[in-house]
């Protein structure tokens, strides 16, 4: 059935929740020549509610086995009738190749979200506070752009300078947009990094990779401000050494990152581990946003306990590094054993991750 929506003119529509899951593919757009965007929409008028840099994740059965794969917005909310992810064809990428060779408008796939906390501003929308840098690798611009977007549609004055790295200029994604937004928002500046002048010989543009010197000619007040990083595992980590040497205060750099090692292989909480035998105690779990309760055992793990339940949680990589299925503890106590999905500070504040966490009395959360 063909979704039926209103009036532009009449109220808007409800806001998504976490019990939608249907998106439909409206529109299918190449941005370079292994990059694609996808524009969704849900079945039925809903509203999209979300902060700049936040991604979905996607349920997809392929071949018949389902996996999960997270997917940040380019899309800015202030736009929240659609969203739009882009994405890059990985080879032997099962995922991103199913959508680059199957995913066209008319189709359906199921998501959740969304969420994340790679997002700026933190709270209501605002100007920054501080001049912002924008620090990008590949396909890894899009939060950047999704924030960069909001900013230009809200007519704020935000003080960016966005530094995108590419292997060409016919791998620069979003190029033509980020020459609009440059004139749309009077202090948005943005420069394009080119390992190599690829199939444009005529390319006048900066060449070579991101090294400390070239950053401070190209934003010589980068240490006063806040920094935001996606891109490849290598390109981060260059980042994070080269502001080390620089100085830079690292509680105001931000990286966001969906490279996952493989999950490790039947771990339990070392509680349980000399105990095979016994029967596991049950604890109940209350989620406080949705009203809804469930029991885990001390020998499964919140997220799986979640999924024998019947209840949808974003998750990706299954193994506490992403920190996708990030949700707040208010009441109880859990062994968690993440790989860096949450920082100390978020920790200490009472976040968990539930794909890596087993419980050890009852629990209140907030999802």
């Amino acid at each position: 059935m063909e979704p039926a929506y209103p009036d532009l003119a009449l109220a808007p529509a409800s806001p998504w929740g976490p019990d939608d899951e249907w998106l439909e593919c409206v529109r299918v757009r190449d941005e370079t020549h292994d990059v694609r965007s996808f524009v969704l929409r849900p079945l039925q008028p809903r509203c999209f509610r979300y902060r700049p840099g936040q991604f979905i994740t996607l349920r997809l059965e392929i071949e018949g086995e389902v996996l999960n794969r997270c997917y940040t917005l380019c899309s800015s909310p202030t736009r929240p009738d659609t969203l739009t992810i882009t994405v890059k064809r990985v080879p032997g990428g099962r995922v991103s190749n199913w959508l680059h060779d199957t995913l066209r408008p008319g189709m359906r796939v199921s998501a959740t979200g969304p969420a994340g906390a790679f997002c700026f501003p933190p709270g209501p929308v605002v100007a920054p506070a501080r001049g912002q840098l924008y620090l990008s690798g590949g396909s890894g611009i899009t939060p950047l752009m999704s924030m960069s977007r909001a900013w230009a549609d809200l007519g704020l004055d935000a003080d960016v300078q966005f530094l995108h790295a590419a292997r060409s200029p016919q791998d620069i994604v979003f190029a033509d947009e980020l020459k609009l937004l440059a004139r749309a928002l009077p202090r948005w500046r943005a420069t394009v990094l080119c390992e190599t002048r690829g199939a444009v010989p005529g390319y006048d543009g900066l060449l070579g990779r991101l090294s400390l010197p070239l950053l401070q000619a190209q934003v010589p007040d980068f240490l006063a401000r806040e920094v935001w990083c996606c891109g490849p595992a290598p390109f981060m980590a260059a980042v994070r050494a080269l502001l080390a040497e620089a100085g830079f205060e690292m509680a105001r750099y931000h990286e966001e990152s969906f490279s996952f090692a493989a999950p490790p292989a039947g771990e339990v909480p070392a509680a349980d581990a000399g105990v095979p035998e016994a029967a596991p105690r049950r604890f109940s779990i209350t989620l406080r946003s949705r009203g809804e309760r469930f029991d885990c055992g001390a020998d499964e793990t919140l997220l799986g306990a979640a999924q024998r339940a019947g209840l949808r949680w974003p998750f990706s990589c299954a193994s506490g590094i992403c920190g996708t299925c990030r949700t707040r503890k208010h009441a109880g106590e859990v062994e968690m054993k993440q790989g860096g999905g949450l920082r100390p500070r978020e920790v200490a504040q009472g976040w968990v991750l539930p794909c890596c966490s087993w419980p050890l009395s009852d629990l209140e959360l907030d999802r």
